[in-house]
C-alpha cells in the first residue's frame, strides 16, 4: 500500500522542495515518480537536455481516449531579496492561509491532483485522469513541449486538459503569447569629444527602446475598447539594460533584455521579425560610421498564446464542473498554448490567485485548495461514469 496524503500534506511535501528554475526539479519528480509506484501507477520521466531537469507524466485508469489531463508545472521563482515572515519552504499556516513560495504558483494544484490519486484508483474510471508535471515553465516554458509530445506518442488522447494555474477556479479560455529578445549592442569607444568617429552602444540602444514605446503606444491607441485583456493591447517592455564605461566615452557595448505580451489575435514570431528588421537597418548605418559596430538580436523564448476554442471541449467540461458562465482571460502566460499546439483541447483553471504568485508570503487560501479538491473529485466522478 502506497502512501496516503491529504492534499495539504502532499502540498506542505511539494513545497519542501526549493524546485528554483535555475536550480532543478529532480529531487522533487523522484519524489512523485516513487509516490506514484508505491501505488501501482507507472510514471514516464522526460529529462531536460542537460539531464539537471525532468517533467514527468503518468496516467490513471483504462488506456482509453476521452480522458482528463490535469497539468501543471513544478518549477518555482526564487526568493532572493523577498522578506518572508516564515521560511518559504515550510508550508505554513496562518490566518485562513497556506504559506510557502509555489503555494499558490502552483504547487496548490499539483497537489490536488497527486493526493487524489488513490480515490482515481479506488474509482473505477471508465476513462482515465492524466497527471502532466513539467520543468521551466517561469523560464520560458521550456520543458513542456517535450512532455507533451511523448504524451501524445504513447497516451491516448485526453478530450480535455486543464492547466491548473491560479484562476481562483475561475474557467480562464484565453491569454496572452509571449516572446523574450536579448538585445547585445556593439559599439565602438571613443573620447566623447570625438563623439563622431565612434559608435555609442548605449545611444544606439535608446533608439531601439523608444522604438518599443513607440509601438506599444501605436498598439494602445488602436486597441478594442471591448477587449477582456488587462491591458487590451499588445505589450513591449525592456526590463533589464548594461552598458557602458564612463561618461567621457562612447559605450562600446550595451546588452537589454525585451518582453513582449502578444494578444492571441497576433503572432509574436512577427513582431519578433519586425523588431529584427528595424534593428538592421538601424546596425547598417552604424556601420557606415565604423565596420566594426553592430546589433545582435536573439530570442529567449516564444510562448504561444491561448485561444478560445469554438465548441472547445475543455471548456464546456470545467464549466460543467465549475459553474462558471462568465467569460476570462489572463495577460500571464501559461504552457495551455503548447497544449493546443499539440491539437489538445485545453483551458486553465486551478486554486488560488494569480495576484500572490511570486510575491513574498506567497499563499493559498484554504478555502480554494478545498475548492480546488471539490473540483478533481468532481472529475474523477465524471470519468468513472
Amino acid at each position: 500500500m502506497g502512501d496516503i496524503y491529504s492534499s495539504r500534506e502532499m502540498l506542505a511535501k511539494l513545497v519542501a522542495f526549493p524546485t528554483v528554475s535555475r536550480d532543478g526539479n529532480l529531487d522533487l519528480i523522484h519524489f512523485v515518480r516513487d509516490y506514484l509506484a508505491g501505488h501501482g501507477v507507472e510514471s514516464r520521466i522526460v529529462p531536460s537536455p542537460c539531464g539537471a531537469k525532468a517533467n514527468l507524466y503518468a496516467q490513471i485508469g483504462p488506456a482509453e481516449p476521452g480522458g482528463v489531463a490535469l497539468s501543471g508545472h513544478t518549477d518555482v521563482v526564487p526568493v532572493d531579496g523577498q522578506e518572508w515572515s516564515s521560511d518559504p519552504f515550510t508550508l505554513t499556516e496562518r490566518d485562513g492561509r497556506l504559506y510557502g513560495r509555489g503555494a499558490a504558483d502552483m504547487k496548490g494544484f499539483d497537489a490536488l491532483g497527486l493526493a487524489l490519486v488513490p480515490e482515481m484508483l479506488r474509482a473505477g474510471l471508465k476513462r482515465p485522469v492524466q497527471i502532466a508535471l513539467s520543468y521551466d515553465e517561469e523560464v520560458g516554458c521550456r520543458g513542456a513541449p517535450l512532455m507533451i509530445a511523448q504524451m501524445r506518442e504513447t497516451l491516448p488522447p485526453a478530450a480535455a486538459v486543464f492547466v491548473g494555474e491560479p484562476t481562483s477556479m475561475q474557467v480562464v479560455t484565453g491569454h496572452k503569447a509571449s516572446c523574450s529578445a536579448n538585445t547585445h549592442v556593439r559599439g565602438f569607444a571613443v573620447h566623447s569629444s570625438l563623439v563622431h568617429t565612434g559608435v555609442s552602444a548605449v545611444m544606439v540602444a535608446a533608439r531601439l527602446i523608444q522604438w518599443h514605446a513607440d509601438r506599444m503606444a501605436e498598439n494602445r491607441a488602436a486597441a478594442d475598447p471591448a477587449s477582456l485583456f488587462e491591458p487590451g493591447w499588445t505589450t513591449l517592455h525592456v526590463g533589464q539594460i548594461e552598458g557602458g564605461t564612463a561618461r567621457n566615452i562612447t559605450a562600446r557595448d550595451c546588452r537589454f533584455v525585451t518582453d513582449f505580451r502578444v494578444l492571441p489575435s497576433e503572432d509574436p514570431l512577427a513582431w519578433f521579425e519586425r523588431y529584427q528588421a528595424f534593428c538592421a537597418d538601424v546596425a547598417a548605418g552604424m556601420r557606415a560610421v565604423r565596420p566594426e559596430a553592430g546589433i545582435e538580436v536573439t530570442d529567449e523564448w516564444i510562448v504561444p498564446g491561448c485561444r478560445r476554442e469554438e465548441n472547445g471541449a475543455a471548456e464546456a467540461l470545467a464549466r460543467q464542473l465549475t459553474g462558471d458562465n462568465a467569460e476570462h482571460v489572463v495577460s500571464y502566460g501559461t504552457e495551455a498554448g503548447q497544449f493546443q499546439a499539440e491539437g489538445y483541447s485545453t483551458c486553465i483553471v486551478g486554486p488560488g490567485s494569480i495576484a500572490q504568485a511570486h510575491q513574498p508570503d506567497e499563499f493559498i487560501e484554504i478555502d480554494q485548495l478545498a475548492q480546488g479538491e471539490a473540483f478533481i473529485r468532481r472529475v474523477i466522478d465524471r470519468l468513472a461514469a
